[in-house]
């Protein structure tokens, strides 16, 4: 087991889906950006090399997501890059989609008990990549109006100039940069009009000046996560999700597993153990030293049902008394035997008879 921060030892973190830990390379890169003087729009020496550094940045996040440097957007993260893409559009989507973009869509979309979603109109909808609780892969429809990649990206192969998407929107939190920067990603030649306005950054797109250190961070760690796909590092974190499901399923067989069988990210485990709520498992785990999720983290201190669980066709009941586990490739098998171990105990002591 590893530490997190200050004076957290002998803790496991398995809530990579809710936020990955910093990685060193961004680290290194907001630091080193901390030390910049000038403003990137300012023409004079300082100014230029503050827009050096924005500009390598974004070309490192194109082309981790495979797209051109003029397509890239920042903006403070996902939920500002949704309302930025589908406010005011009327697009539809599925009740599995994150409330970030259920806020902006009509929500009625077709969700199958698989978790997989039909779009007969893809021209006036939005759709996930991956889910964030179950880790079910959508199938992406040739011209889709706007595409959630926050958690595929880092994970799975994205492509956007490939994608047939228009618009696709991330979060550098997930693939180990910094909290509080993100992207849009624009079909070249599309118009977008811009909710924040001011000074013109962003090609108009996004006025504001930029979050120098925070897209530093973010392209440093966008280049490492493209390294980290490339060698086949979450084909290994595939494999210790199965080795945990396997454990659990044999151990605790009416536990349900949610989406086994299905395409997934490889990182992600869901199941449901009716009759003991989610938020007491994380409580039970927390304190036997392992991070983990009832669902999404969408505000603090926030524990409810999941409505994606609801979307797809679980109870009520049901859908209270889910887990989700998500590995990083720095999760270790030891950890994964480690925690199974814990949950199997705690799940014996629930239900001893």
């Amino acid at each position: 087991m590893r530490c997190f921060g200050a004076g957290r030892v002998n803790r496991t973190y398995l809530d990579w889906n809710a936020t990955a830990p910093l990685r060193a390379e961004a680290r290194d890169a907001m630091v080193a950006a901390m030390d910049l003087v000038g403003n990137p729009s300012s023409v004079h020496s300082e100014g230029r090399a503050a827009k050096a550094v924005l500009e390598r940045a974004r070309a490192r996040v194109a082309e981790a997501l495979g797209a051109q440097a003029a397509d890239i957007v920042f903006v403070s993260g996902a939920t500002e890059a949704a309302a930025l893409a589908l406010a005011g559009r009327g697009l539809h989507g599925a009740g599995i989609e994150h409330d970030a973009v259920r806020a902006w869509v009509v929500e009625d979309l077709a969700v199958q008990g698989d978790g997989r979603v039909a779009v007969p109109n893809p021209a006036t909808a939005c759709l996930q990549v991956a889910n964030s609780e179950t880790g079910v892969l959508q199938d992406l429809p040739e011209g889709l109006a706007v595409s959630d990649w926050t958690q595929g990206f880092g994970k799975v192969p994205l492509a956007f100039d490939w994608s047939g998407v228009e618009m696709a929107f991330v979060s550098a939190h997930k693939i180990g940069g910094p909290k509080g920067i993100g992207a849009l990603v624009l079909r070249r030649g599309l118009d977008l009009e811009a909710r924040i306005r001011g000074g013109g950054q962003e090609m108009g797109r996004r006025h504001g000046t930029e979050n120098l250190i925070g897209i530093a961070g973010f392209g440093a760690a966008a280049e490492a996560a493209t390294q980290d796909l490339a060698k086949g590092n979450w084909d290994e974190t595939h494999k210790l999700r199965n080795i945990l499901e396997n454990t659990l399923e044999a151990r605790a067989p009416s536990t349900i597993l949610v989406g086994k069988g299905e395409n997934r990210l490889p990182n992600t485990t869901m199941f449901i153990t009716e009759g003991w709520k989610g938020e007491t498992q994380v409580m039970a785990m927390d304190l036997a030293g392992f991070a983990v999720s009832a669902g999404s983290a969408c505000s603090s201190g926030k524990v409810k049902a999941s409505g994606v669980l609801r979307a797809m066709g679980y109870s009520e009941a049901q859908s209270a008394c889910a887990l989700r586990v998500s590995l990083g490739p720095d999760t270790t098998e030891a950890e994964v035997a480690a925690f199974c171990d814990a949950w199997l105990r705690a799940h014996a002591k629930k239900f001893a008879r």
